[in-house]
């Protein structure tokens, strides 16, 4: 397969999915297993045939393509190498794209020019409750077609080991987990230092979790929780924990777009409280910024369904804005609830830091959406929004140094990481699990193809 130079569309995928199995068709199979919101089909391309099931899901956040291709590359490599399914007695189930319709939203930067202005300008992701691997009401609550398409896969495979593919546009690498794989810390580092990918010791999501080694976190136990408290802490019931029933471990692979060295500086702050008293004012100042430029344009905006697509996750950005500034300032006294900081690093401020900036940054995107799609702007909102996305940019290309990570390369370390946790996921495999006609650990370790 030649490198890749850019991220594949959404029909691409299953274009080069079909291609795959015309080429290699008893090996290959490519259903339909779930139709989106828009009417998109939902492909799943499984290879080998395997009794122990494994999952992938590529594509559950709109705005992280780097799954899909990934997922392409995972099957190449199965069909190449015995070791991974025949060897492993593994069958491969690749799910292309859970979210088909808001990748689609992304189409306008996914093949470049690869820049942050680019990329904010055409950003979509959809508001929390229209994401499909969270379930606030739980599995038998779940109304979102993709959701309850994911679920009855999950529910048909039993898979013992299922892999979420996400990808972090600014800032490091990092592995999340339902189950400890012991050992796989170390070949994370190993990959990562390899194909020159920074590791991220402290991301935001994870900083109330267990840490099992360096970019290696446990998820906590689900629950339900209100709107802010699931974005600003996800642990809140979703697709990853649906199958630990049947023994599965899930991991959650982040690969970087754009990466940062100092999410991976674990050395002690000069002044960790003068850093969070910054953070904290300068995202309440964004917010105040981003609230007086909806009012301007909300009155101007239409009322189709794309307006309140782009409206959705505008309002709950600007929602937790404020309770996250409360809670990162050391001279705000909140009582809540919410969890104390824990000891912070050179990494996880930077984490923070970056974070603040995100959701700025994402909602002034969305904003600029809204007003380009109306095709008018009355308000005179644009040249401003431009303004403030050029600035927090720059803040990120010069203040961070986050430097563009090739595809090709975002691509490999994400299938490198996912053969490593596949590989130790075998190892811990029970012996009888419901569902399974054979069961067994592999038959080779399998060092080899996973570098």
């Amino acid at each position: 397969m030649p490198p890749l130079l850019r991220y594949p569309s959404v029909d691409e995928l299953g274009i080069r999915a079909a291609a795959l199995v015309e080429r290699r068709p008893r090996d290959t199979r490519l259903r339909r297993v779930g139709t989106s919101r828009a009417g998109l089909p939902l492909w799943l391309l499984s290879v080998g045939h395997g009794s122990r099931q494994v999952l992938v899901v590529a594509g559950p956040h709109a705005n992280e393509p780097v799954g899909g291709a990934t997922a392409l590359r995972l099957a190449e490599r199965a069909l190449a190498d015995p070791r991974l399914c025949d060897g492993a007695d593994a069958t491969w189930n690749l799910l292309l794209c859970l979210d088909p319709d808001g990748a689609r939203r992304n189409e306008g930067w996914l093949s470049g020019p690869y820049t942050l202005g680019h990329y904010f300008r055409n950003f979509f992701r959809p508001g929390f409750l229209e994401q499909p691997e969270w379930l606030p009401d739980g599995a038998a609550g779940a109304t979102l077609p993709e959701t309850r398409a994911l679920l009855d896969l999950q529910d048909e495979l039993r898979p013992f080991f299922q892999c979420s593919l996400h990808g972090v546009d600014v800032g490091g690498g990092f592995v999340e987990l339902t189950r400890e794989l012991p050992g796989l810390a170390p070949r994370l580092a190993h990959t990562a230092a390899r194909l020159g990918i920074p590791l991220e010791l402290g991301p935001y999501d994870t900083l109330y979790w267990p840490t099992l080694g360096p970019a290696v976190y446990r998820i906590p136990p689900p629950r339900h929780a209100d709107l802010a408290a699931a974005i600003t802490e996800a642990a809140v019931e979703s697709t990853w924990f649906h199958p630990h029933r049947y023994g599965t471990v899930t991991a959650i692979v982040e690969a970087p777009m754009w990466g940062v060295q100092a999410v991976g500086d674990a050395s002690p702050p000069a002044d960790a409280d003068g850093v969070l008293r910054a953070v904290s004012r300068t995202l309440r100042r964004d917010t105040r910024l981003l609230e007086g430029l909806l009012l301007r344009i909300r009155p101007g905006l239409g009322t189709t369904g794309d307006t309140a697509r782009l409206l959705a996750p505008v309002d709950d950005y600007l929602l937790v804005c404020p309770g996250l500034a409360d809670s990162w300032d050391p001279d705000t006294d909140t009582d809540d609830g919410a969890h104390p900081l824990p000891p912070l690093d050179t990494a996880r401020l930077t984490a923070l830091r970056i974070s603040a900036r995100r959701i700025a940054l994402r909602t002034a995107g969305l904003l600029h959406r809204l007003v380009t799609a109306a095709g008018r702007d009355p308000s005179g909102a644009l040249p401003d929004l431009d303004r403030l996305i050029d600035a927090w940019c720059a803040d990120y290309h010069d203040g961070h140094q986050a430097r563009w990570i090739p595809v090709a390369r975002q691509v490999e370390y994400q299938a490198r990481v996912v053969l490593h946790a596949f590989e130790l996921a075998g190892r811990r495999a029970p012996v009888e699990r419901s569902g399974a006609r054979r069961v067994g650990t592999p038959t080779a370790r399998a060092e080899a193809p996973f570098e």
